[in-house]
């Protein structure tokens, strides 16, 4: 029912760790929450292994802003959804550019507008239009063909006593004195936890914003195999043959750097070949090479770092 949830990986923003958005979430009889932070999905697959965990159905998502300014918020109906907008962020933050003021088109990701900043005709049929509580009133009596379009919007991005503290923040985020901080700069008190049962009573007299949200929610889920080992296991296919092609590497980098009389340097390395193979680690140092390899391919800057360097 929540479509709008920060945590405090909305930097500078958001104050509620993984673990109290599942706190509020169990106090306040929600099973169901989007967690959407700004410009980052940085948190959604501990909040989707915690909350699973705890029985609750937690969704990804994204807002989308430029600087202070609320573009829009995106919903993952699975998880190619999810995918898809990491990667519009990914490439913005790449080319260092504005977020478009009109949502790209994902098939798989509901997209949600704050009130007033989209023509409710101009929307996209993965579009809607979020609709807050203090808003009811100028939709209210609006034509069931927009209501049609309206969800709730009841965001959630600190507890009720920690607003003051979300203003420290954005005070630092923009680099100025609390007091220089204007209204569009700064949450609105009303982004807390409160109880569903309340939360269904402001939207009493406007029940299709409930269905609708319902409706959306019910088309959307989010899961990851946390128990599979993603990594590579081995870089050829088989540790025989990473162990073959480790000593490979290694024995033509002796030749380039030491002389091939060089006893000591030669009895070293066999030590360490020694030491690596007996903790199964030649596929680890295959599988970084190739790491860095690529990354020198593409000019991309690294470190090493350890014995094995």
């Amino acid at each position: 029912m929540l479509l709008n949830v920060h945590s405090y990986y909305s930097l500078r923003y958001g104050t509620l760790s993984l673990e109290e958005l599942i706190t509020g979430m169990q106090q306040n009889g929600y099973d169901t929450v989007v967690l959407t932070d700004i410009n980052n999905s940085t948190g959604s697959l501990d909040l989707l292994k915690q909350g699973s965990k705890a029985g609750l159905n937690i969704l990804a998502g994204m807002e989308f802003r430029n600087g202070d300014n609320l573009l829009y918020i995106g919903i993952a109906r699975n998880n190619a959804g999810f995918k898809a907008m990491n990667e519009i962020m990914t490439q913005a933050n790449k080319e260092h550019r504005l977020l478009p003021e009109d949502a790209p088109s994902l098939a798989d990701v509901f997209m949600v507008y704050p009130f007033g900043s989209k023509d409710v005709n101009k929307l996209q049929d993965n579009e809607f239009i979020g609709i807050r509580p203090s808003e009811i009133n100028r939709i209210r009596l609006d034509s069931p063909r927009n209501m049609d379009r309206y969800v709730i919007l009841a965001t959630v991005s600190f507890k009720r006593e920690d607003f003051k503290f979300h203003c420290q923040l954005r005070a630092i985020d923009h680099n100025i004195l609390i007091s220089q901080l204007t209204k569009d700069m700064v949450g609105s008190r009303a982004e807390v936890f409160i109880p569903r049962v309340q939360l269904m009573e402001l939207y009493r007299e406007v029940p299709l914003l409930i269905r609708n949200t319902n409706v959306l929610l019910a088309q959307c889920s989010f899961d990851f195999d946390f128990k599979s080992m993603k990594n590579k296991a081995t870089f050829t296919g088989n540790r025989y043959n990473d162990k073959q092609l480790l000593h490979k590497y290694t024995n033509d980098g002796i030749g380039r750097r030491y002389a091939q009389t060089d006893t000591n340097a030669i009895q070293r390395v066999q030590r360490e070949l020694e030491v690596i193979e007996k903790l199964n680690f030649s596929s680890y140092f295959l599988i970084t090479d190739d790491i860095c390899r690529y990354a020198r391919s593409r000019e991309f800057h690294y470190v090493g770092r350890g014995s094995g360097a």
